[in-house]
């Protein structure tokens, strides 16, 4: 790792967390594409497409899913970028790594999850999720050049508690996940699932999700054999994404990781 490249993303972390959120409309979005993903039953599902940077469709890339939390809701097909993608257009970070980043957006009044996303032991992926999927697994393999082997999933509050149920429910699917301000059921927790290594972050004054919350999923995940990563910061409250997608050892841990 580069020094200039890691005092970059520093610098342009800290000008974040000083500004806060940043909204939508002042950013430049428009590398990431405005598309609706129609599956077979007429099923639709509203999402953003980020391609990696010089994309050559000889070349296999990796693909990240990224789930947004409940303020991210809607039919704009925008506020999920509010909280966290906008971070992942950090110019030296693309330049390392090359990625498709898809950002999907699940209606007001649903959910990432069939039940409860405070972590009851029942939950199950929903239906905005199940399309996220055939997306990532099937619908964008046949328009580009992406490597199943190096599936990425990631997401915040309500989408962080997803990651660890989706990592459950559908073993050897994604290569690495990275769970963030979310909690859920340690009881959930299976062998199979443990296969897949994790990196958590989370605020110790999260005053939505309790710290313990994610402290007993890696204790957990630990404890099943597997691998979990876990960063606890101070003082960002509800928001340790601004630390997740500012921290380039995470991109490079998170890239590393291969399906066998």
């Amino acid at each position: 790792m580069s020094f200039i490249w890691f005092r970059g993303v520093r610098i342009a972390c800290w000008c974040i967390l000083l500004m806060g959120i940043l909204p939508a409309q002042a950013a430049d979005t428009n590398e990431f594409l405005a598309r609706i993903y129609t599956n077979a039953a007429h099923k639709t599902l509203p999402y953003r497409l980020l391609l990696p940077k010089g994309y050559d469709p000889k070349q296999a890339y990796p693909v990240v899913l990224y789930l947004h939390g409940a303020a991210g809701r809607g039919s704009d097909n925008a506020e999920p970028l509010n909280w966290g993608p906008l971070l992942w257009l950090e110019p030296a970070m693309r330049e390392r790594h090359r990625f498709f980043l898809v950002v999907p957006q699940c209606p007001h009044n649903g959910g990432w999850l069939d039940s409860s996303w405070m972590g009851l032991g029942d939950a199950r992926p929903g239906g905005p999720v199940r399309l996220a999927l055939e997306l990532v697994a099937e619908a964008l393999h046949r328009e580009f050049n992406i490597d199943s082997k190096r599936r990425y999933l990631t997401g915040v509050s309500m989408g962080g508690h997803a990651v660890w149920v989706i990592l459950v429910r559908q073993p050897g699917f994604f290569a690495a996940a990275v769970p963030v301000c979310s909690g859920g059921s340690p009881t959930l927790v299976t062998d199979a699932a443990r296969q897949c290594p994790v990196w958590a972050f989370h605020s110790d004054d999260d005053p939505l999700v309790p710290v313990e919350q994610a402290r007993e999923l890696v204790k957990a995940w630990r404890a099943h054999g597997g691998t979990a990563k876990y960063t606890e910061c101070t003082g960002l409250k509800h928001s340790s994404w601004k630390r997740a997608y500012a921290e380039p050892e995470m991109f490079d841990w998170l890239f590393q990781q291969r399906l066998p």
